[in-house]
């Protein structure tokens, strides 16, 4: 009983907040079509993403520290799939800063859209909690 109350507490919370940053994406997309002003909406497109998926994946980081194990992070996964995922969802934000010179920019502006990098925010805010992992023996720190 007490699992099910976590899980779905948990999952109230990540949806009101998902309800409420999508509430606040509208009125900064609203807010850009009538100043024109679209630095504030990019910024928030492309960090919400990020926070949604810190968020997916924290129910199950506090389980595992309340076992009080040791812990580590996998930098291989951080590397092969965090780090690609994070450019894909920062391009928008990345062209406002650099211009439409950066790799694969122009691919994802006209092909993936709001979508793409939405999914790639996601994906790198729950790989970057799923790096942190709980060892049952001591590793000193090294990833086995």
């Amino acid at each position: 009983m007490k699992r099910f109350l976590f899980i779905f507490f948990s999952t109230v919370v990540i949806g009101i907040i998902l309800y409420i940053g999508m509430d606040y994406q509208l009125s900064l997309e609203e807010k850009w079509r009538t100043t024109f002003y679209i630095k504030s909406y990019i910024i928030f497109a492309s960090i919400f993403p990020v926070f949604i998926g810190l968020l997916l994946r924290l129910p199950k980081l506090i389980v595992e520290i309340r076992e009080k194990k040791k812990w580590s992070f996998d930098w291989i996964k951080v590397t092969i799939i965090g780090i690609p995922s994070l450019y894909i969802a920062m391009i928008p934000l990345l062209t406002i800063a650099f211009g439409m010179n950066l790799l694969l920019s122009n691919m994802f502006s006209v092909y993936g859209g709001k979508t793409f990098t939405s999914i790639a925010g996601v994906i790198f805010g729950y790989v970057l909690l799923d790096s942190l992992k709980s060892n049952n023996s001591s590793t000193n720190g090294v990833v086995k």
